[in-house]
């Protein structure tokens, strides 16, 4: 993990921790200095945005309808994500246009909401949120809180690596399961190249909220 990204997860608890206008403040800070610092830059925007985005998914939980994560974000929290062996969670968020997916994971709004019978393909940047793909393998456990707080849990099946042009892993194949598409090769100096890599993962069953962590509207904001 890159050093700046080490620094924004270690800084994550403390920033939860502070008031909205001082974690704003800080928010639009590192955005202007990413426009400066290249790509260490964009690394720790994209974490310290995710601790905007997490406060605002407590917000939306507690309160039934999603929350913006800034008041002028064109976008909402719509789930979250929780890589059991990984230890790793993650804010999905709606859509998956170039400018969602730079502060996090995005939902393809065509697909089955996250948690929702059917489909529901995600997508994430290789080279930040969903850097950690490659490290999952098949059985390992992916919960997904949906929206209303309750939570499934879902089998990784298999990984793929397919031409982006596969239209067909965006289909309701009849059953539940997730969809986790990154760009591929994870190391690639450039990014957008034609191969995607494909994790898919079937539900399990209804799952209990993570460990030290209370379920539906008791992940209200503090």
């Amino acid at each position: 993990m890159p050093p700046l990204e080490r620094a924004a997860a270690r800084a994550m608890p403390a920033l939860r921790s502070v008031g909205w206008r001082r974690v704003l403040v800080a928010a639009l800070l590192l955005a202007g200095l990413a426009s400066f610092a290249g790509g260490a830059g964009l690394h720790a925007k994209a974490w310290l945005a995710q601790c905007l985005i997490e406060r605002a998914w407590q917000r939306s939980v507690a309160a039934g309808d999603p929350v913006r994560p800034w008041p002028w974000a064109d976008t909402r929290p719509v789930g979250r994500l929780v890589f059991v062996r990984q230890a790793r969670e993650l804010v999905v968020l709606s859509g998956d246009s170039g400018r969602t997916l730079a502060f996090g994971p995005g939902h393809r709004v065509q697909t089955a909401a996250p948690g929702a019978a059917g489909n529901s393909v995600i997508s994430g940047h290789r080279d930040t949120h969903f850097r950690l793909l490659r490290e999952l393998r098949p059985g390992d456990e992916v919960r997904v809180q949906r929206r209303d707080g309750e939570w499934r849990s879902y089998r990784v099946t298999d990984a793929q690596i397919v031409d982006k042009s596969r239209v067909d892993l965006a289909e309701d194949h009849g059953r539940d399961e997730l969809t986790l598409v990154t760009c591929w090769p994870f190391e690639a100096l450039r990014a957008g190249g034609p191969q995607r890599y494909v994790v898919q993962a079937r539900a399990d069953s209804p799952a209990d909220p993570p460990a030290g962590r209370p379920a539906g509207p008791a992940d209200g904001p503090t």
